[in-house]
């Protein structure tokens, strides 16, 4: 089945009302979350570093976050003399924005596997349950993940600072970095899904833990994917692009009240969809076990229980991951990421490549042996090449 079942027989009032409630519940759902993501960083952290954390507005804390928001509510919006006001102003919504429209296309529960398509019923309806799922979803998320980049690359620009700007020049380097790894690695999965749905990619990986694609694609692009995303997402130890130690708060230095806000909250929920769509393309989505019959509810739970694994990942590295320097963190994208999902590109490629017309194996791979050894001897040797010339630089100053 391709695309949503509700528009197979065109479009009417209940179909517009259905995407309406869908829409609304997506967008009430991430606002939670993300409330629960600020709240659980903070008690999680607190318990690694053997502090208390959260525990006054609320029970354990919970409203925290809510009383953070109210508090800069109501606070002066205040912008420097030499900004730029209307991009000044706009950055902050175009980082919120993409957010929500990266998540819109992820599969948060249905059933599938066993027959079963991964449809859920409303009001007498079969439709998915996400917002949406355009045959190119996939290409949709590379794109909102490139164009988040232009929120803080244009607020630090329009800031009139020299600290924001120099976070912003350091987003875009960063972003230019890891978008490569982060894309290559998202190919290997739509290779073997062989669709660019999001949808279709959750149900080639229905029936079994050995479905998933982490298993099937070898393990390595969910590595490069969860390192490369990391760095997309300016969380420790790539937050270089807001080093406080360095530029004071980077980007959002000059933002105040709602402004800032609106990048506090579009970075965890940039977190938390970039949690939802691993899931998605590596752990089968909403796919585990389904008990007492309930396919309304298990499968949404497994998603839940597997983006909330995710997000204590992306703490993790925050308490315990030192922040690389700018030169490690310019040479582990280029340096290593790149060349190793490429190799595995190839590699997962001429798999499929033989599967589907019967290539002789020791032909195959042993021409790709040969190809990836030549590749390899060049790269190394630029590599050498280039470490030679910065040497000599630092010798001659």
């Amino acid at each position: 089945m391709t695309g949503d079942p509700l528009y197979l027989d065109g479009v009417d009032l209940t179909d517009l009302g259905i995407m309406a409630v869908k829409v609304l519940v997506a967008f009430t759902f991430l606002l939670v979350a993300t409330m629960f993501m600020v709240w659980f960083e903070r008690k999680l952290i607190s318990d690694m570093q053997n502090r208390i954390g959260p525990n006054v507005a609320g029970p354990w804390g919970l409203l925290q976050t809510f009383a953070d928001g109210v508090k800069f509510f109501f606070k002066e919006d205040l912008r420097p003399e030499n900004a730029d006001p209307l991009v000044f102003r706009l950055a902050p919504y175009i980082s919120a924005v993409t957010a929500f429209l990266s998540f819109a296309v992820v599969p948060i529960g249905g059933a599938f596997g066993g027959g079963s398509s991964g449809t859920v019923t409303i009001f007498g309806r079969e439709t998915f349950l996400q917002v949406a799922d355009p045959p190119i979803g996939i290409l949709l998320l590379l794109a909102m993940s490139s164009i988040a980049v232009y929120g803080v690359m244009l607020a630090g620009w329009a800031s009139g600072s020299k600290y924001p700007l120099i976070g912003s020049v350091r987003a875009s380097a960063q972003a230019i970095s890891y978008e490569a790894a982060l894309g290559m690695a998202t190919v290997v999965v739509v290779i073997l899904a062989g669709t660019l749905s999001t949808h279709g990619i959750v149900a080639a990986q229905s029936g079994g833990f050995s479905r998933w694609f982490l298993v099937s694609s070898g393990v390595v692009p969910f590595i490069v994917f969860l390192i490369a995303a990391t760095a997309e997402l300016n969380r420790p130890p790539f937050d270089l692009v807001e080093a406080e130690q360095e530029l004071v708060g980077g980007f959002h230095t000059e933002y105040s009240s709602i402004r800032f806000a609106l990048f506090f909250l579009a970075e965890f929920m940039n977190v938390i969809t970039m949690s939802a769509i691993m899931v998605t393309l590596f752990f089968g989505g909403p796919a585990g076990p389904i008990l007492f019959g309930m396919t309304w509810f298990w499968p949404t739970l497994w998603f839940l229980l597997k983006v909330l694994a995710f997000l204590f990942v992306f703490v993790w590295f925050r308490a315990t991951l030192p922040r690389l320097r700018y030169d490690q963190l310019m040479h582990l994208g280029w340096k290593l990421l790149i060349p190793l999902i490429l190799f595995w590109l190839m590699f997962i490629s001429l798999k499929e490549l033989r599967a589907t017309h019967d290539w002789n194996w020791l032909a195959t791979y042993g021409a790709a042996f040969i190809a990836l050894a030549v590749g390899a001897g060049l790269l190394l040797a630029g590599l050498r090449a280039g470490d030679r010339a910065y040497q000599k630089e630092l010798e001659d100053a």
